[in-house]
């Protein structure tokens, strides 16, 4: 279950559902878990000064996460009015 809500961001609703749970017993069981991982030493990263005084040798990549506009065609009157006028049935006389 607590893979399943990492893994797929799947709601507690959807969990509950699909295990026959409540969404209050979906939540405690993530918060559970959640709490034994932080307590395990497996899951501990070195602290900072572990960190300073390794003679390690560091990998640094950037990232540019710059927005920049979408180009799309400008919309004018020319090319909307002849669409309505080619969707509207002709009146039978």
């Amino acid at each position: 279950m607590v893979l399943m809500y990492y893994r797929e961001y799947r709601t507690f609703f959807h969990l509950g559902s699909e295990f026959g749970l409540s969404e209050v017993q979906c939540w405690r069981v993530v918060t559970e878990t959640e709490k034994l991982l932080i307590k395990s030493p497996l899951f501990h990263l070195p602290g900072k000064k572990t960190l300073l005084t390794d003679d390690s040798q560091w990998e640094v990549v950037l990232v540019d996460v710059a927005e920049s506009a979408i180009e799309r065609p400008k919309k004018s009157k020319g090319n909307i009015i002849p669409e309505k006028r080619k969707s509207t049935p002709l009146k039978a006389n």
